[in-house]
């Protein structure tokens, strides 16, 4: 399950819609409105294998990885969102929900960092 914080644009959510990537958002399909990030995560540990994507950088913090779910800052334009969102989603490393799970991922213009369940160093990965 795809789910986007509710700092992500509405645009962003109708471009990913159009390309038909199934997203749930904070707020509507999955939690509620104005939830704090501290409800957000226990949330995410009672759903089977789910990518959450926000800008929100707290989000992006080693000790927060689960085999459970993904987390996914982008430290991106606001605008960009949907197009980064493909690229995760598409990175032979990330492609499918098992290579995900476990990881906590911040996203940047040049590549990714990130951290994995038991690493003791934050992992670098280019945009293919």
């Amino acid at each position: 399950m795809i789910i986007l914080d509710e700092n992500i644009r509405d645009d962003q959510e109708e471009l990913l819609l159009k390309k038909r990537i199934r997203v749930r958002r904070v707020g509507r399909e999955f939690g509620r409105l104005g939830m704090d990030d501290s409800e957000i995560i226990p949330l995410l540990h009672a759903l089977p294998k789910s990518t959450l994507f926000t800008h929100d950088v707290d989000f992006y913090r080693p000790r927060l990885a689960h085999r459970n779910y993904c987390l996914v800052h982008l430290n991106v334009a606001d605008r960009m969102a949907a197009n980064y969102i493909r690229r995760v989603l598409r990175h032979a490393a990330l492609d499918t929900k098992t290579k995900r799970m476990g990881a906590v991922i911040q996203v940047h213009g040049t590549g990714l960092a990130m951290w994995r369940i038991g690493e003791k160093t934050e992992i670098h990965l280019e945009w293919a």
